[in-house]
């Protein structure tokens, strides 16, 4: 493998991988805050959910590696788009978290190709599974989030951006 120059510009498949591996590093933290607010058959949910997040995160941080990159590393906090006191605001950050990570995603199945697209469609799949769940109703477009009806200015923003995180570390 050739790993590129100092001076040479990341692939748009290795910056659209750093991206997803931040928001990822986003819902991990995400989960984990409102995890404690979600009781029964939903806090099962939400552990899965967790699981399957740092899997992404993992395995992002592999193909990172393999395309050159050194992996963004996860802030020790984010800001939340809004306060998580009780399950039903739980259930709501649970649905952004997944609307934020399906449009990364969305972006990497556009930046790459062969197994790693596939791959990448897989898990907008997945996000766009589980926010309609969180939400209970689906969006016309997962992944877009300015094409959802509604979309409000949390939606809208930067899927990292918006949970905190600025891209660098």
């Amino acid at each position: 493998m050739t790993l590129p120059a100092e001076d040479e510009a990341p692939s748009p498949a290795l910056t659209a991988t750093q991206t997803a591996l931040a928001a990822e590093h986003a819902a991990v933290y995400g989960y984990g805050v409102l995890g404690g607010r979600i009781t029964g058959t939903r806090r099962t949910e939400a552990s899965a959910a967790y699981d399957g997040h740092r899997a992404r995160r993992d395995a992002l941080m592999r193909t990172v590696r393999d395309l050159g990159g050194a992996p963004v590393a996860a802030d020790a906090a984010y800001a939340l788009p809004f306060a998580v006191t009780d399950t039903a605001s739980a259930l709501r950050l649970a649905a952004v978290l997944e609307d934020r990570v399906a449009g990364v995603y969305s972006d990497l199945v556009r930046a790459t190709e062969g197994p790693a697209r596939a791959d990448a469609a897989g898990a907008l799949r997945e996000a766009a599974v589980r926010a309609a769940r969180w939400r209970g109703g689906n969006v016309a477009f997962p992944g877009l989030a300015e094409r959802a009806p509604g979309a409000g200015p949390a939606e809208r923003t930067g899927p990292v951006e918006a949970a905190g995180a600025d891209g660098t570390g």
